[in-house]
């Protein structure tokens, strides 16, 4: 059933103010084909909304919402060794995460307490402590919202790259996610360097060390940086990580030596956005009601109050900043609803 102007705050994890004009939640193919033809027939704008763990509302938005919601995990293969399981995208991505390590599947452990829901999984081709979706992928099943035909993407046909993907690309606004499958691995290697991982590790043998353990050492690592979004508004990691060419890191490290660098197999650099958004001075910066967070530069909050807009400009001069000092522009990784 349609709602009209419906609220969107509780559905956003910035928790600014929104409003859409319409808004509708599905949980099944037939449910979004029909709400598609609704839209069409009602000349309605088109947004789709997961668990609103990406998103920043810089106004209210006119048109219709539609709130993916399908559920279900479903094993469509299990050789003993590799289990293929299908998820619905509405499902809660952690909840995810804890079902498979509860089953002894490896190979999404490191992705423990990443906000939102499965769909955005490959949207994002979402990634922490030296794993991405990428690495598990099986296929994307999607629903193009002008035909309302559904499409398999393989892995190559996805497009993933760094936090991107070819429905945040060429395709953005074309299809809508209701199913991914994922190929995991019951016997895969422990993913332990990355990070402060071995650190909250040292108790544990080597030898008896599970996929458990990996999971609860780094939710214990981002309870301890990350604010909880049920309590101070914000999306996780607000800007990427900058990826450079070569010959600029040269020319960056003669006046930053320590700089935090991850060269990657084309030869570019990866640097730590993090880093230096503290080093510019913004770690903890307090605008009253909104600001940079105190344990983790990479992430804006709503302390209580804030708009959008509000959050967006400081987010702009973070980026100008960061520019002015070092020759680089972050760019945002939360989608910007205008």
């Amino acid at each position: 059933m349609i709602t009209q102007q419906y609220d969107l705050t509780s559905k956003i994890t910035f928790n600014v103010p929104a409003k859409c004009s319409n808004y509708i939640e599905v949980s099944s193919d037939e449910q979004l084909l029909e709400a598609l033809d609704w839209a069409r027939q009602h000349s309605q704008q088109l947004l789709l909304l997961g668990g609103g763990s990406n998103m920043l509302f810089h106004k209210d938005f006119d048109g219709l919402v539609i709130q993916i919601s399908h559920k279900g995990i479903d094993v469509i293969n299990d050789d003993g060794r590799f289990v293929d399981v299908e998820v619905g995208a509405g499902e809660n991505w952690h909840e995810f995460v804890l079902h498979t390590i509860d089953n002894g599947w490896g190979g999404v452990e490191n992705l423990s307490l990443i906000p939102g829901c499965v769909g955005a999984s490959p949207m994002q081709n979402i990634g922490a402590y030296g794993v991405e979706i990428i690495d598990v992928l099986l296929y994307v099943e999607a629903i193009n919202l002008n035909s309302g035909a559904l499409k398999r993407f393989t892995v190559e046909e996805c497009e993933l790259g760094y936090r991107d993907s070819i429905f945040k690309g060429r395709e953005k606004g074309n299809w809508a996610i209701v199913r991914v499958a994922y190929r995991l691995d019951r016997e895969s290697d422990l993913k332990m360097s990355y990070g402060a991982i071995e650190d909250e590790l040292t108790g544990i043998p080597k030898a008896s060390r599970t996929h458990r353990d990996v999971s609860n050492a780094v939710i214990r690592i981002r309870q301890s940086k990350l604010p909880d979004p049920s309590k101070i508004g914000n999306a996780g990691s607000f800007f990427k990580n900058p990826i450079i060419s070569k010959e600029k890191f040269e020319d960056i490290v003669i006046h930053h030596s320590e700089i935090p660098s991850y060269p990657q197999n084309d030869g570019s650099v990866k640097l730590a956005a993090g880093w230096l958004i503290e080093q510019a001075g913004w770690k903890g910066h307090d605008r009253k009601t909104h600001g940079v967070h105190h344990k983790q530069a990479l992430v804006l909050v709503n302390k209580g109050g804030a708009t959008g807009a509000e959050i967006w400009a400081l987010a702009q001069d973070v980026i100008d900043s960061i520019e002015g000092k070092f020759g680089i522009r972050l760019e945002p990784e939360v989608n910007q609803i205008r």
